[in-house]
């Protein structure tokens, strides 16, 4: 009789602390681990409070997040469109401004995926595509105070971004132009020979 009441002690004991695991309990110190934006977690990060002030050309803002997810900026804007160089960041959190998405993607991603990536731009859409290094993640997709990092491009939630924020009201000044400005990339730029319209 002894025996069996032990035995159901030690059976209710080991599934409360099966309950405890799985209910979380032991993650608690680890939280921040799973939270978004985070190494590829694939969840929307959102930004709020950003600034949006035009700095001197040349000059380099230190932005929180990398890539930015808008701040201090140029004032002229990166023609949307698709770039095999990394462009100039300053100027791409301008376009973020008039809401564009900003694709970026590290270096090494394999060429099949960075077509794709490149698939996601056509004529007049609001959508930026270059390389950049020291990302997250594999794939990083930015707009103004949002952004994803995913590790695939054939990843169905760059669409979702895209149809969420590409023109989204939350920019400063969607629908402001992203095209006429500067179309180079970042190693082009030369602060000195910038077209006097663009500022």
């Amino acid at each position: 009789m002894i025996g069996g009441s032990v035995l159901a002690i030690v059976l209710i004991g080991a599934m409360g602390l099966g309950l405890w695991w799985v209910s979380g309990g032991a993650g608690d110190a680890d939280s921040g681990a799973s939270g978004p934006g985070e190494g590829g977690s694939g969840e929307v990060q959102v930004f709020e409070g950003l600034s949006a002030e035009h700095v001197d050309p040349g000059e380099s803002v230190d932005y929180a997040q990398q890539p930015p997810v808008g701040g201090d900026h140029y004032p002229f804007w990166q023609n949307c469109g698709v770039y095999d160089e990394p462009v100039l960041t300053e100027a791409a959190v301008h376009s973020l401004e008039h809401g564009t998405v900003w694709i970026t993607y590290d270096p090494s991603l394999d060429p099949d995926q960075v077509e794709q990536l490149a698939s996601y731009h056509s004529p007049g859409s609001y959508v930026l595509v270059s390389p950049m290094e020291d990302l997250p993640a594999s794939i990083v997709a930015s707009a103004w105070g949002a952004q994803i990092q995913l590790e695939d491009a054939s990843d169905e939630r760059i669409g979702d971004f895209l149809r969420e924020y590409e023109q989204s009201p939350a920019a400063p000044e969607p629908g402001a132009p992203c095209s006429g400005a500067y179309d180079g990339t970042g190693a082009d730029f030369d602060p000195e020979t910038v077209d006097a319209r663009m500022n």
